[in-house]
């Protein structure tokens, strides 16, 4: 499948897109403000279109991007959007994470005019997508994901088929709850850590070597002693995230209390004017208690 188009690209589908293009793949790109489709034109080889119908005319997997549930109906339905510009037997893959509900509707939808699709959130922040090392969950039909997992691998790790239609969103809303538990346990053993004295870089020399050790405090450790969350996975996206998986709790009956009071801590670090922070801000609450 030489043919592909990736619509979004920000701070995810911009190196996701580029790692296509430098495998080879004739890409096309939209994104809704033009000037960034630009700059990825200058470092990349491919073709942007004013529509995300017209990045989609003639590829043979489409991949989206975007922000949330509303982002990505806004880029793939009407007659601009990205299904208008496919054809039957193609491949739809949303990469956003989303909704479970909206990965059935949107396969429906794509059902109705015989293309495939996938939804395939992903996880890695912005440095697994920048070296082609992101962990994608998906979900959908066996013969969808034959046809698109070669070139997802182009910049993943590892591409995982999980199940049926919605079974991608369900995981990556586990992934979430996960790193919310994880980056709260961190943010305290760090604060913990400088309030008694210790040097919080060395602490996390040493206990990353053991039980404790994690993704989180390998990448996040020392910028969270150093104060430093201007980059990665932004709090308003991670807000969004857990809201996703404490209604999916709500609907399946799992209990998740953690979760839910720590995207409660989340709102308080939006509150505080960290919306845009990366995720690891969580330790600004307890500095400014403390």
């Amino acid at each position: 499948m030489n043919n592909v188009a990736f619509i979004g690209l920000g701070v995810m589908g911009y190196p996701m897109a580029g790692h296509l293009s430098k495998a080879g793949k004739n890409v096309s790109v939209y994104n809704r403000t033009a000037s960034r489709a630009n700059d990825w034109l200058k470092e990349y080889t491919g073709i942007a279109h004013n529509t995300p119908a017209g990045a989609s005319q003639d590829a043979e997997i489409v991949f989206t991007c975007v922000g949330n549930d509303a982002d990505v109906r806004n880029v793939i339905y009407g007659d601009e959007g990205a299904l208008a510009g496919m054809s039957e037997g193609f491949v739809l893959v949303d990469h956003t994470t989303a909704s479970p509900e909206l990965a059935i509707e949107l396969a429906e939808a794509a059902a109705e005019k015989g293309v495939d699709f996938l939804d395939a959130p992903v996880s890695g922040g912005q440095a697994g997508a920048e070296n082609g090392t992101l962990a994608i969950m998906v979900g959908g039909e066996k013969e969808a994901f034959n046809k698109a997992e070669a070139v997802m691998d182009l910049y993943a790790r590892a591409a995982t088929l999980m199940g049926p239609t919605g079974s991608g969103q369900l995981t990556k809303a586990a992934n979430q709850i996960a790193i919310a538990g994880l980056v709260q346990g961190l943010s305290e053993a760090l604060n913990f850590a400088s309030c008694s004295g210790l040097d919080g870089k060395q602490v996390v020399d040493v206990i990353s070597k053991g039980a404790a050790g994690s993704w989180q405090m390998e990448n996040r450790g020392y910028t969270m002693v150093e104060d430093e969350f201007d980059f990665g996975f932004a709090v308003d996206w991670m807000c969004k995230d857990l809201d996703i998986a404490l209604k999916v709790g709500l609907n399946n009956g799992s209990t998740l209390p953690v979760t839910a009071l720590v995207n409660q801590y989340y709102r308080e670090v939006q509150s505080m004017g960290g919306g845009r922070w990366d995720t690891s801000s969580l330790i600004r609450r307890l500095t400014r208690i403390s």
